[in-house]
């Protein structure tokens, strides 16, 4: 019996807990994607029985009804019409379902957005820096040589500087102007800072008001402090520094604007940066130091389990440079034979670190995805060596689920080398370098394993892929598609794209939607090539080779544009077949692109074919 799809849509409607509950509706192969206000307000049970509902789960805010392949559309239109709501994208209903979840997630998925364009910088120098302070350890003669000094120089520099990248990063997620966000980062690392990973050694104080102090705190008292390191801190600036352009861009008047809203964005954000964030940072370093010397004191291993747990999270925070207090505190009160062992936080640290490992190349092991492997591979290296930034930054913490089972990983891990009573003779070092300073190797290889392992197989365990995040496979053994797209005086023109022909309407762009160029079809493709749909010249190909013009032999001029917004992508994911002047005849291939690449970078791939020389033709009819 035929599936009923308007009561199969009603019945679902009325588990969701009414239209005010649907922030967004949209729809894949097999899947009803919805946005859901308030999860509590749905009823996934009775979902799960409403006939033609295969299952039902909730997924990074969205709640997913399985219906299947060739039925779910159905479903979806009587849905819409049931519930009034506008047709959405999946892109549409992640985005809204992104802004219902809770604040902690928006935050995480907020550093995912700052971390993602950057993870290229920060990969590349942490596993560099791994390496070269292993070499610097494994032979000391070297770390005096020239060559030491000049590659330490070039891997440390995007740490050296990761405020600056942070914060032109983060001005671009917040809608700031992206140069200002570079002068803010720029200023909490500037020279006449103390580095703020020597912190330890003083600093010095600026008094903007003299020594006015309100109880225990002195009125516009700066801290001559950097932010080397620190993450954190930068986003909160560089928000505040985007929200405050915005609203100044709105009220000064435009005769002034130029220079007025840059210089007071600037000087305000410097000023909360440095006399609120600073003193609350500053703060929350000496808390933190002084509740980790604490926790290493208490016994079975109980104190260090905590901080192997907790390590993580102060990376997030910047403040994991200030534990060389510890350490250097440990070493310099040890004499004698019990020198060798004194540092008992670096396999604290070690530990933590190498869980980090574990659960970053659990997800390069069972990721689907090309791109999040290529991150994840060269990150959990990175990570084994001590630099779990790319791990943490570009893996972890945006899926959550490894972060945290790294966190157990590693409090289990410091457990043991807290019982084990392990420790080493310097600091700087973690993870695989940590073998050149420990006393005991094999004991840090068992403590090694079973964080890493830990961490590894409750990765595998707890952590799903997205479905969404998994292209889908490049289609084998397409010939050029027969279809007609375009029928004119002058000819047929075929469809140009193997793939889903939508009208104009549907095309994500208002230009193209509105054929401003002239009449046009859109192709949500299924592979990543462009065939000629006639036979004809080549008369332009963009230099980015994600559009080119045509014209037939019968003069039928054609742009193909693949993708919306996709310039932008400069090239990237983009082939050409044939250059400016070359003949073409039906079914040659003209373009290939990467469907992945597109996405990956957040752009549409429909393909949008448009005649360009509608006046020169009569009677065009299109295939939608």
């Amino acid at each position: 019996m035929a599936l009923d799809y308007r009561k199969c849509a009603e019945e679902i409607y009325s588990h969701l807990g009414g239209k005010d509950n649907i922030a967004s509706a949209a729809h894949c192969a097999t899947r009803l994607r919805l946005a859901i206000v308030d999860i509590d307000k749905v009823d996934t049970k009775a979902l799960e029985n409403v006939e033609g509902v295969q299952g039902v789960f909730s997924s990074n805010g969205q709640l997913q009804c399985i219906i299947g392949t060739g039925t779910v559309n159905h479903v979806y239109d009587e849905f819409l019409a049931v519930t009034g709501l506008s047709a959405a994208t999946k892109d549409d209903v992640k985005a809204a379902a992104a802004a219902n979840q809770p604040l902690p997630q928006r935050m995480v998925k907020t550093l995912g957005d700052v971390f993602v364009p950057i993870l290229p910088a920060i990969v590349a120098s942490g596993l560099m820096m791994g390496l070269v302070e292993a070499l610097a350890k494994a032979l000391p003669g070297f770390a005096a040589t020239d060559w030491f000094a000049f590659l330490d120089m070039v891997s440390n520099t995007a740490f050296a500087y990761l405020p600056v990248i942070v914060a032109v990063s983060a001005a671009r997620v917040f809608g700031g102007n992206i140069f200002l966000g570079a002068v803010v980062g720029l200023l909490m690392i500037h020279s006449n800072l103390t580095n703020g990973w020597n912190a330890a050694n003083g600093y010095k104080v600026w008094y903007l008001f003299g020594h006015v102090r309100i109880g225990d705190y002195v009125l516009g008292q700066i801290n001559q402090l950097g932010y080397q390191g620190h993450v954190i801190p930068v986003i909160i600036s560089v928000w505040f520094m985007s929200k405050l352009e915005k609203k100044l861009h709105d009220v000064v008047p435009a005769v002034v604007d130029l220079f007025v809203t840059p210089l007071t964005t600037v000087l305000v954000t410097a000023f909360l940066t440095f006399i609120v964030i600073g003193p609350i940072f500053s703060t929350l370093e000496t808390y933190v130091l002084q509740w980790a010397k604490v926790l290493i004191t208490v016994g079975a291993g109980i104190g260090s389990a905590a901080m192997g747990a907790v390590y993580p999270i102060t990376v997030v925070a910047g403040l994991h440079h200030m534990y060389n207090v510890i350490e250097a505190g440990l070493i310099s009160a040890a004499t004698g034979p019990a020198a060798k062992s004194a540092n008992i936080w670096m396999p604290i640290a070690s530990a933590a670190n190498f869980a980090q490992f574990g659960a970053c190349l659990a997800v390069a092991v069972k990721t689907k995805n090309p791109k999040m492997r290529t991150v994840a591979v060269p990150s959990a290296l990175s990570a084994s060596l001590g630099i779990t930034e790319p791990a943490i930054f570009g893996v972890n913490l945006r899926l959550m689920k490894p972060f945290i089972a790294g966190m157990i990983g590693g409090a289990i891990g410091a457990w043991f080398g807290a019982i084990m009573k392990l420790g080493a003779s310097t600091y700087g070092v973690t993870g695989i370098p940590g073998y050149l300073t420990i006393a005991n190797p094999f004991l840090y290889t068992i403590e090694l394993a079973i964080a890493g392992g830990i961490a590894f197989a409750l990765t595998m365990v707890i952590w799903h892929e997205d479905p969404d995040d998994i292209p889908a496979a490049e289609p084998e053994g397409l010939e050029a598609p027969k279809e007609v797209a375009f029928t004119t005086d002058k000819g047929e023109v075929l469809v140009p794209v193997n793939g889903k022909v939508v009208p104009a309407s549907e095309i994500p762009d208002p230009m193209f939607s509105a054929e401003t160029m002239g009449p046009s079809i859109g192709v949500e493709p299924v592979e990543g090539k462009v065939y000629a749909p006639f036979n004809g010249t080549v008369s332009m190909i963009f230099p980015t080779k994600h559009a080119i013009g045509i014209q037939s032999d019968d003069g039928v001029e054609l742009l193909i544009h693949v993708g919306v917004d996709t310039v932008n992508m400069e090239g990237k994911g983009f082939g050409a077949n044939v250059e400016q002047g070359d003949k073409i005849s039906t079914g040659d291939l003209l373009l290939t692109f990467d469907r992945a690449e597109i996405k990956q970078a957040g752009y549409s791939d429909t393909v949008v074919v448009v005649i360009t020389n509608k006046d020169a033709l009569t009677d065009i009819k299109k295939a939608a």
